[in-house]
């Protein structure tokens, strides 16, 4: 049975990554996968029952995750029908795609600590449809947001969902983690950034063509304030989550109600043709929903990997294999762009106790490092990557040829670079 299982996840995976010469959708086969996984699954247990408590476990984990990403994805929606990414975008300056290619590596890194991974990367490859025509400049810019993204998630307590995962487990503390890890994240982001400015060199930057929609544009006013709340929403979720301990879905739909109200009654005196643009409704009837499908599809397609502990049996087979504990977490961070980070790094914490490695120990930083950063070798390992290639339509071996390489030394450059420096400070 867990023969099959494998099989099955590696033909589905497979039939995404060759969506363009197949013809069918990644939504389709990811479902698809989903759904042969887990009826395998199902029919392989003794009690049925097991199997559908498993199944309801893990849709309550996807929907958490999904119910986030409609909520980010559509604040960006409203945002951008106010024109509000102008705030930002009249003020940069920069004519070369190099140029532009550092700053936004850099505001993604940092922004991405403050908020998280997945919610940054929607917004910048948002924000870089407003300041990019060529599909072609913005699917270089997706790939370096993608690793940014993960880099500046991994070395804080809320950037990236495994680290907290070992933050609220006891694993890691907050500033050990920042002293630690951000380093080596920079250095993660640092040498594929330089690589790909290097590729822009001389590019000039081609901004889009304005356009007026028949519905009128936005005033200052109306642009600035919905920016502003849309943008301060986003940054107020780890805050919400950290005060009240609920899920980051709930903080996302709190603020997207509070948007949906002060938009309401930022346009109550216009009639309904010419506020019929900017409300929450048309925005919830632009965002990508085959992208939110496919990450329906893709989580619950790993989940069944999970709960037939494949991935931890996987983890527990390197350690026998390997020994050793660094080689182990570097191959768990490459493993890690195949396969969701979460269930591998929850693996991990069953496997190793903290009686044995306890708190702020080596292993738990540079596990939060490579869970973390692993993911951007390939689009499919982060929630980043993911939504990134349902925004830009990112082609799998597209991102192989031109990003996994430079993503993969980054990855191995900040791996070295953590095992320097605990060498040296230990």
């Amino acid at each position: 049975m867990l023969t099959a299982l494998v099989l099955i996840f590696i033909v589905a995976y497979a039939a995404i990554t060759l969506e363009h010469p197949l013809g069918i959708n990644k939504s389709a086969s990811a479902l698809m996968g989903a759904g042969l996984l887990w009826t395998l699954y199902a029919l392989s247990v003794s009690d049925p029952a097991v199997a559908s408590a498993q199944l309801s476990e893990s849709l309550m984990g996807t929907a958490q995750i999904v119910f986030f990403l409609i909520g980010a994805m559509t604040i960006v929606e409203v945002v951008d029908a106010h024109d509000g990414f102008e705030v930002i975008t009249a003020r940069i300056r920069t004519t070369q795609l190099s140029s532009l290619m550092w700053l936004v590596g850099w505001v993604t890194f940092f922004l991405s600590a403050i908020l998280d991974n997945l919610t940054t990367a929607i917004v910048m490859v948002s924000l870089m449809k407003k300041l990019l025509d060529k599909h072609d400049d913005r699917l270089f810019f997706a790939g370096i947001i993608v690793i940014a993204a993960n880099a500046g998630g991994a070395w804080t307590p809320i950037g990236d969902i495994t680290t907290t995962m070992l933050w609220i487990g006891g694993q890691i503390t907050a500033v050990s983690i920042m002293k630690a890890v951000f380093l080596p994240a920079v250095v993660s982001l640092l040498i594929p950034l330089a690589l790909i400015a290097i590729q822009l060199r001389s590019k000039p930057v081609i901004a889009p063509r304005a356009t007026t929609t028949a519905q009128g544009t936005a005033t200052q006013f109306e642009k600035t304030l919905m920016f502003i709340l849309g943008l301060g929403i986003l940054v107020a979720v780890p805050l919400f989550k950290a005060l009240t301990h609920l899920p980051p879905f709930l903080g996302i739909l709190f603020g997207l109600g509070i948007l949906w109200a002060v938009g309401d009654l930022v346009h109550r005196k216009k009639n309904d043709d010419a506020k019929e643009h900017f409300t929450l409704v048309r925005a919830l009837t632009q965002i990508d929903m085959g992208s939110v499908v496919f990450f329906i599809g893709i989580l619950l397609a790993v989940a069944t990997l999970e709960h037939a502990h494949i991935l931890s049996r996987l983890a527990a087979w390197l350690q026998v294999a390997v020994g050793r504990e660094d080689v182990i977490v570097i191959l768990i961070g490459l493993v890690s762009s195949i396969v969701d980070n979460v269930p591998l790094v929850a693996a991990s914490m069953g496997m190793y106790p903290l009686t044995q490695y306890p708190t702020d120990h080596f292993l738990w930083a540079f596990m939060a490092y490579c869970a973390g950063t692993g993911g951007s070798i390939l689009v499919l390992g982060s929630a980043a990557g993911v939504a990134a290639m349902g925004l830009e339509k990112i082609q799998f071996f597209w991102y192989v040829k031109r990003v996994s390489t430079l993503a993969l030394v980054g990855y191995l450059a900040g791996a070295a670079t953590y095992l320097i420096q605990h060498h040296l400070t230990h």
